[in-house]
Order: C-alpha cells, then structure tokens, then sequence
C-alpha cells in the first residue's frame, strides 16, 4: 500500500478502520492459502507419479524439495517485480 492510501485510510472512523484492516487479513490468508494449494498440487503432479508406499521414495522427496523452492523463489521474485513497478506508478514522473 502506498503512503497516500495509508493516509486516507486515517481519514476513516474507527469502526471502518478496523473492517478495512479485517478484511486485508483476510485476503491475505486467502491469498496465502492459493498460493499453498498452487505450490502442493503442482508439486504433487510433477513429482509423484505411484503410490508403492505411504512415504515419498529419495527421489519423489528430491523432486518436491526442489519444485518447493523454485515455485517459492519465481513468487518472491514476482512479489519484489510487482512492489518495484508500484513504487514506479506511485512515484510522479
């Protein structure tokens, strides 16, 4: 969030206030549980392929570790390109 919209949300009362700040928690638990459900279903799909035994093989776990980290670091990655481009657009050329 930019400091101007901060600032409007001071102009607010106090009850608005705190259905703005309940309601960003829960988009952000939302949005935190898509990426999650993303993040195990794709893994899943790429690197499980049988169902031998109850626990993950050496290699299955491997290829889950590494699908973790990667989804993991591309969403950093976007996440810090998203806030560069917004800190672009809210800055006035």
């Amino acid at each position: 969030m930019d400091k101007s919209m901060l600032a409007d949300l001071d102009s607010l009362p106090e009850e608005d206030k705190v259905r703005m700040s309940t309601m960003i928690d829960q988009l952000q638990i939302r949005d935190s549980l898509r990426m999650y459900n993303s993040l195990v279903e794709r893994c899943f799909t790429d690197c499980v392929d049988t169902f031998r035994r109850k626990t993950l093989d050496k290699q299955e776990e491997t290829c889950v570790r590494r699908c973790a980290e990667k989804f993991l670091k591309h969403s950093m990655r976007v996440g810090m390109r998203f806030a560069e481009l917004n800190q672009g657009a809210a800055t006035p050329d």
